[in-house]
């Protein structure tokens, strides 16, 4: 049976620590891929990085004049996907990228229309779980499934899936608007174990500022979608 053409959108804000060991992982999957990297307006070196290892016709950067966050910069590369299977992962995976290709057996088995990736418990002291509780218990609200990893960023979807659904939540309620939305339209996700593992926020002033951002942004997009439904 013929494998379908993967487009693999790899979001990007100043990442020029993980973003070339990100996409050699990546590249090396024998699958017939596409790898849109989205560059969302980086002030580092990840521009000058993609701009050197987009070689070939397989890595397909795209550049953002100004940063507009990861939903915007998944919409850009959603516009340029050519394949039949749509996979979002995280600039920050490194090495680790090249196990998340689990995510595309459960679709070519047609056991899913949607998997999400469930990383391994972390070490380290973050924050307090609050806003995974926010998007678990508002995901069950709105459509009784009840996520392990309702956070989670790693995901693949067939193309049928995201193409329709009219508009996308932006900023860091994506996920969580994605999941909400793939649900109320009768689609089957399946959340898989993979070990990946990518850059976390500890509980300094800096964590605790983006985990605050990332509650507000989940609850908007929760709001968004609660309002929908009514």
């Amino acid at each position: 049976m013929t494998q379908p053409k993967i487009s693999i959108i790899v979001p990007a804000f100043n990442e020029e620590k993980y973003i070339e060991s990100t996409i050699q992982a990546i590249r090396k999957w024998t699958y017939d891929k596409e790898i849109i990297i989205v560059d969302d307006g980086s002030t580092d070196k990840t521009k000058e990085i993609l701009m050197k290892i987009a070689s070939d016709s397989v890595i397909k950067p795209i550049f953002l004049k100004l940063n507009q966050g990861k939903g915007q910069a998944l919409k850009a590369g959603i516009k340029q996907a050519e394949g039949e299977v749509i996979m979002f992962l995280d600039a920050d995976l490194g090495d680790s990228a090249k196990d998340a290709d689990r995510l595309l057996d459960p679709i070519f088995k047609n056991d899913a229309d949607m998997t999400i990736a469930i990383l391994p418990r972390s070490s380290m002291k973050a924050g307090f779980g609050l806003v995974k509780k926010l998007a678990r218990s508002g995901i069950y609200f709105m459509t009784g499934y009840q996520p392990i990893a309702p956070l989670s960023g790693q995901r693949a979807m067939k193309r049928k899936v995201i193409d329709q659904i009219t508009e996308l939540v932006s900023g860091f309620g994506i996920e969580v608007g994605l999941t909400i939305d793939v649900l109320r339209m009768g689609f089957k996700i399946k959340e898989v174990e993979v070990a990946l593992y990518h850059r976390e926020t500890g509980r300094d002033l800096k964590g605790f500022i983006h985990r605050g951002k990332e509650f507000i942004a989940v609850a908007k997009a929760l709001f968004i979608k609660w309002r929908q439904q009514r």
